[in-house]
């Protein structure tokens, strides 16, 4: 139990110190930063061949994703944001049309109203767009602590893409056995592959 208790304690740590990073960017940096991995990422094959984006809708610390749920929106794919359902880590996608549809939730979160926003259930020809404070060259990040994505990512079979600024990517960060890798991580300088793993 000790090991668990010092991975959490590691993260907890690094949550913060990256955290402190985004906090203290200056906006004109932010806006540039988010423009080009807004720009990366929607030129990579792997988003223009996606049928349908999972992704985040950004906090204020978080890379900008508004625009790229606008962007995809436009592009005519189907665009579902995540849910949080219960306390429990329990999380799911619904498809919207609009960032309209969108409400103040949880944690201070915009999400989906489920009562007008379809769930979605096909995620065949999907991407999932991957939220985190930190990530590293192995795909692993640091996320909010709450679990949700760590559960739904167990079950994902579809391409993982983290966006991240490059001071937020590590050489290495803690992790546990049932935490899930990106595939790719986007940064404003480039797109890491990450390798697979045996």
């Amino acid at each position: 139990m000790g090991r668990v208790e010092d991975i959490r304690l590691v993260k907890k740590a690094l949550r913060q110190k990256y955290r402190g990073l985004r906090e203290v960017m200056p906006l004109p940096e932010k806006q540039q930063l988010d423009s080009k991995i807004f720009h990366r990422l929607t030129n990579f094959c792997e988003y223009q061949k996606a049928k349908t984006i999972l992704i985040f809708v950004s906090t204020k610390i978080e890379v900008d994703t508004i625009k790229i749920i606008e962007k995809a929106i436009q592009d005519g794919k189907k665009v579902a944001v995540p849910k949080c359902l219960d306390k429990n880590g329990r999380m799911a996608f619904f498809v919207i049309k609009s960032l309209n549809e969108l409400q103040e939730a949880s944690f201070g979160l915009l999400e989906p109203d489920e009562k007008k926003s379809p769930m979605l259930i096909d995620f065949t020809s999907s991407i999932c767009i991957l939220p985190g404070f930190a990530f590293d060259s192995n795909g692993y990040r640091i996320g909010f602590g709450k679990g949700y994505y760590d559960r739904f990512l167990q079950k994902y079979s579809g391409i993982k893409i983290g966006i991240c600024y490059n001071s937020c990517i590590a050489d290495s960060l803690p992790h546990g056995r049932y935490d899930v890798s990106a595939n790719y991580i986007v940064t404003p300088k480039y797109i890491l592959t990450v390798k697979n793993k045996i």
